[in-house]
């Protein structure tokens, strides 16, 4: 059995920071300040984390009473901020979901981000992609992507023993890189968020891409992993030692 544990923002799909008219309208309610989420740097950080910058950034202590209040209306605000952009599945991402549902029963896809579970669904309930992932690990307080990834784990093998190089992480960010490490799962990491491919590769992912690859690349990269002389896809980077 294959596992794939995927990230959801610059992943999945790109809401076109529609998400950030959310948080800055619950910032606004919660604290009585103005706050432009678009202007800070958070691909890869978790909900919680954003939170407790956000609170920083604005010289107010980061209570966790503040924290679960801010969390809270940004999930209730989410699902009508999406319309207000025009986000996208990213490319090939239902192609690869769909073809893994129908074609390969031996490969099992989860969620691991550190969105809430709230926060994730509303973004996959939009897209239409809620459907490919039936369970997942998330955001559930302050505690970092290796804590989240951890939890993934445990869930996927409560359906049944998984080999850590059956393991795979995907993701947009050294974030995602690095909780991957935590796990001991390979990273296939892909330049469609916030880093680019240059950026990424300093972080030594065990793949890397410019974007996901059509589903018999992308499926041809997973079984490779089984066995080294088979060719790497000509679509991907090579691979480095993880």
């Amino acid at each position: 059995m294959i596992v794939l544990f995927w990230d959801i923002d610059g992943t999945l799909l790109t809401t076109a920071k529609a998400g950030a008219f959310a948080w800055d309208d619950s910032v606004r309610e919660v604290t009585g300040c103005d706050y432009d989420l678009k202007s800070v740097q958070i691909a890869g950080l978790t909900d919680y984390q954003i939170a407790v910058n956000t609170f920083k950034n604005l010289g107010i202590n980061p209570t966790p009473d503040l924290v679960e209040r801010l969390v809270h209306r940004y999930e209730e605000l989410l699902p009508s901020s999406l319309p207000r952009r025009k986000g996208r599945v990213l490319d090939n991402v239902r192609e690869v979901l769909e073809y893994l549902r129908l074609e390969r029963q031996d490969i099992r896809s989860y969620l691991l981000t550190g969105n809430t579970r709230v926060g994730a669904r509303a973004k996959l309930v939009y897209y239409d992609l809620v459907d490919y992932f039936p369970e997942g690990a998330f955001c559930e307080d302050v505690s970092d992507r290796a804590t989240i990834a951890k939890r993934a784990v445990k869930l996927a093998r409560s359906k049944g023993e998984v080999a850590k190089e059956s393991m795979f992480v995907i993701g947009d960010t050294p974030h995602d890189i690095k909780c991957a490490r935590a796990i001991s799962a390979r990273t296939i990491a892909v330049a469609t968020g916030g880093y680019s491919v240059d950026e990424l590769s300093s972080y030594k992912p065990w793949h890397l891409c410019a974007r996901l690859p059509s589903p018999k690349t992308f499926v041809q990269l997973l079984d490779s992993s089984k066995d080294t002389q088979l060719p790497i896809p000509s679509e991907v980077v090579p691979p480095h030692s993880q």
